[in-house]
């Protein structure tokens, strides 16, 4: 079976991120959306347990997409999972920069490989540390992420 993953913070998810997901599970048998940690990132708007909550309720109509969290190294992960394959949306050559020397350590300790897809170009500006700053400011972020995502955010930002 191939099995990706497509790690992440995603707090909160974005349309691009859906959109990456969405493409990758029609090149794969199961696509596991991995909601990490990351500690160069200050405390984020949800919890661990919201995103990967949220990320359930926008990819439910999706069969073979799956949820899940992980504190540790990713290659543990991948390891202790059977995973054939990473998969990164990048949205600019600055995305690349940052991603391509993180392949090359996974695919150096445990041999997986990361694929790379290019987010739609009505996403390319898309982040989720611009969507939370525009609803925190009173901005619409209508069609940047899901509604469900944006009704939580301004729950949480109110």
């Amino acid at each position: 079976m191939t099995i990706a993953v497509c790690p992440g913070s995603f707090d909160p998810v974005t349309n691009g991120h859906l959109d990456i997901f969405r493409r990758a599970a029609t090149h794969f048998e199961e696509i596991i959306v991995l909601v990490t940690g990351n500690p160069t990132k200050t405390s984020g708007l949800f919890t661990i347990d919201e995103r990967v909550s949220l990320i359930r309720e926008v990819t439910k109509d999706v069969a073979n997409i799956r949820v899940d969290s992980w504190g540790g190294l990713l290659v543990h992960y991948t390891s202790a999972h059977h995973v054939t394959a990473l998969v990164k949306g990048l949205r600019s050559s600055l995305d690349y920069e940052y991603e391509v020397p993180m392949a090359q350590m996974n695919r150096r300790l445990t041999g997986v490989d990361t694929y790379f897809l290019l987010t739609d170009e009505k996403y390319g500006y898309t982040s989720s540390s611009l969507c939370k700053e525009v609803v925190k400011y009173g901005g619409d972020v209508t069609g940047l992420v899901p509604e469900a995502v944006e009704a939580a955010m301004k729950e949480k930002l109110r």
